[in-house]
């Protein structure tokens, strides 16, 4: 069934297991960060012995099964719902994310997270009020737009890995985590029709498998609302804008076209802030780096 076929009911039974999803993984990100930090440096440079160690941890296995079903209700989410509209409501989890982090005191966050997790919810609460009464569609995209769409994406990926940005390291991986897991929800969009759209199984594995390789890798080098903060924030903002520009859902026009960009406004700016590369702590070794690997030094630092 698509968004389209759902009829106004059960979109709005899809928006609930939207926001049931952000919340249970979220939950789960904050959950996968203290697991993942408190092991020995992961590395893309040792594939195999990273995903033994993650997968030996109890900890980050219970995590990631929470994440699992999180995205389970995603995919059910997206079946009952436009994709903007069911990205919109996710990426709520910031919020969601922010108070586990602050293990439940919001006052420990940072001024600056504090005001990044604030303009988040502020740009979604007026995205959402920009979407209400949008025409429902799930048009079959062009191959070539889905094509060049998810190669830019997984292009866009590989440079936050691999090249040196001017955010913080933490904020380039998760950034780019974002990016693969983005690849994945247009995936499990297009699965969703079924046909020859189901060549898209092979996409989805690889991006989220990948993407949640680099999120390990960004949870060593920051907090888990700097990593899973900015790839939440880019798994969302970039299917809304697949949303429009593939799946022929509708522009709004007029108020609600300068809510949306206002919306959008405010969520690049809290990315911008949670993007930031923080004061360099006291000096002194870090106890959730792990003991370094005999002949494997980290991963460059930007």
């Amino acid at each position: 069934m698509t968004a389209a076929q759902a009829g106004p009911y059960l979109i709005w039974v899809g928006l609930p297991l939207a926001f049931a999803s952000a919340l249970v993984t979220n939950a789960a990100y904050s959950f996968e960060h203290d697991a993942a930090a408190a092991l020995p440096p992961l590395s893309p440079r040792r594939p195999f012995r990273s995903v033994k160690m993650l997968l030996g941890d109890r900890r980050w296995l219970a995590a990631f099964g929470a994440e699992t079903a999180g995205w389970l209700m995603y995919v059910a989410a997206l079946a009952l719902a436009p994709l903007a509209l069911v990205q919109a409501v996710v990426a709520s989890g910031v919020a969601v994310l922010a108070f586990a982090t602050a293990h439940g005191h919001p006052s420990r966050l940072a001024r600056r997270e504090r005001f990044a997790v604030v303009l988040a919810v502020a740009g979604l609460a007026l995205l959402a009020v920009s979407l209400i009464g949008s025409t429902p569609a799930d048009e079959h995209p062009p191959v070539v737009g889905v094509i060049v769409w998810m190669a830019a994406c997984g292009a866009g990926a590989a440079v936050l890995m691999s090249a040196p940005v001017r955010i913080a390291r933490a904020a380039a991986l998760g950034l780019a985590a974002g990016l693969l897991f983005a690849d994945g929800d247009i995936s499990a969009k297009l699965v969703g029709y079924g046909g020859l759209w189901l060549v898209a199984l092979a996409s989805l594995i690889v991006a989220y498998a990948v993407g949640t390789s680099v999120l390990q890798w960004a949870y060593q080098r920051g907090d888990a609302l700097t990593a899973a903060g900015m790839a939440t924030l880019a798994t969302n903002a970039v299917p809304i804008a697949a949303g429009f520009v593939l799946f022929g859902e509708t522009l709004p026009r007029g108020a609600r076209a300068v809510l949306q960009v206002a919306s959008f406004g405010c969520l690049v700016v809290s990315a911008v802030a949670l993007g930031r590369r923080q004061a360099p702590q006291a000096s002194g070794p870090d106890p959730c780096a792990g003991p370094p690997v005999r002949g494997e030094g980290p991963l460059p630092q930007s």
